[in-house]
């Protein structure tokens, strides 16, 4: 339920409107807009009807959510999130969903030596890269995979990062992991883990910038669902990343949804990014999955880059050199330009 306060309300007011409202064992939201306070009523509000709360004076307005998702909904929170990732001495941070940039977050599939992460954090960013993505820990259908390095390619991470003042992403698979990740300045939650509830309890109580991507045949309620854990848990600054979904095709590895960005946009405040290299497990149709996506309103994208493709010890095929990746770089600026935005 949302309860819409009438403007000039003093704080005062709304302080004993939401300790009103706390008695009846329910928690709040406040969101604060240019001219109206929102409060979201969170918790068993069933037996509540809403004109229940107009008989205070200021109550403009009062109803149901219908959506299951609360926090992450548009209702809730009617102006767009905006996601800060990177904060400490020589990083540069990054802001998602501000509407005026289209932030790229780039690297390698799986960090596998210092040398080799570094190249690529120095490279992406010569390019106009603003994240360092990396994986430490990965996810692999096979046991026989590269598994990733685990702590030590967080180690490596940090040093890229104090080397070239880009913050770092990387995928958290277990809360056991969590005491490696102080530094780390975006949890990823991949594909096969964004129904891990009880990894996302813990993820929104660590307090860190989260990129939650939809699972492989994950609906849009379902991946704001998740959200709506990560954010109950203390954790609002949440990016939610298309990186396409299972079809009856396999001439991809995925099916991008596009449409999903505008539809997310309607009807939640969260930032969202498309991730193309997951998508279509393609190297030569990434460059054009990136710019539909920066077309369809993308707040921003996660393009896998290596300096040796062709050696790389995971998903080799989706990987983009670094010439290839300055070249689209250079493309997907013209393409944001039309929408007044820079990546």
């Amino acid at each position: 339920m949302i309860v819409i306060l009438k403007s000039g309300v003093t704080q005062p007011k709304i302080d004993e409107f939401i300790k009103e409202v706390r008695e009846r064992n329910l928690d709040v939201h406040v969101s604060t807009g240019a001219e109206k306070t929102i409060i979201g009523l969170l918790g068993d509000t069933s037996k509540i009807e809403p004109e229940t709360f107009l008989a205070n004076e200021i109550v403009e307005s009062a109803e149901r959510v219908s959506a299951p998702y609360k926090m992450a909904s548009r209702s809730f929170h009617p102006e767009n999130t905006i996601v800060t990732v990177g904060s400490g001495s020589g990083v540069v941070p990054c802001k998602i969903g501000d509407g005026k940039t289209v932030p790229i977050i780039a690297g390698p599939c799986s960090v596998e030596s210092e040398k080799q992460i570094m190249d690529a954090a120095i490279a992406v960013k010569k390019a106009g890269a603003r994240i360092l993505r990396g994986g430490a820990y990965k996810p692999r259908t096979s046991p026989y995979s590269f598994q990733g390095l685990g702590a030590e390619g967080i180690r490596l991470l940090e040093l890229a990062k104090k080397e070239t003042g880009l913050p770092i992403c990387t995928e958290l698979m277990s809360a056991t992991e969590l005491k490696y990740f102080e530094n780390v300045d975006l949890i990823q939650v991949g594909a096969r883990n964004f129904q891990n509830f009880d990894l996302l309890k813990e993820i929104g109580k660590f307090g860190k910038p989260v990129l939650l991507k939809r699972g492989l045949s994950g609906t849009i309620q379902e991946l704001l669902m998740s959200a709506e854990y990560i954010m109950a848990n203390g954790t609002e600054q949440v990016i939610l990343c298309e990186r396409g979904i299972r079809t009856y095709d396999n001439y991809t590895r995925n099916c991008l949804d596009v449409s999903a960005v505008p539809y997310l946009h309607r009807v939640s405040h969260l930032p969202v990014v498309l991730d193309p290299s997951h998508a279509c497990g393609l190297r030569w149709m990434v460059p054009v999955l990136a710019q539909s996506a920066v077309a369809a309103g993308a707040d921003g994208l996660e393009i896998e880059v290596h300096c040796n493709p062709e050696k790389a010890l995971s998903d080799a095929s989706q990987q983009l050199p670094p010439s290839m990746f300055e070249e689209l770089c250079g493309k997907l600026n013209k393409y944001a330009a039309v929408e007044g935005k820079t990546i």
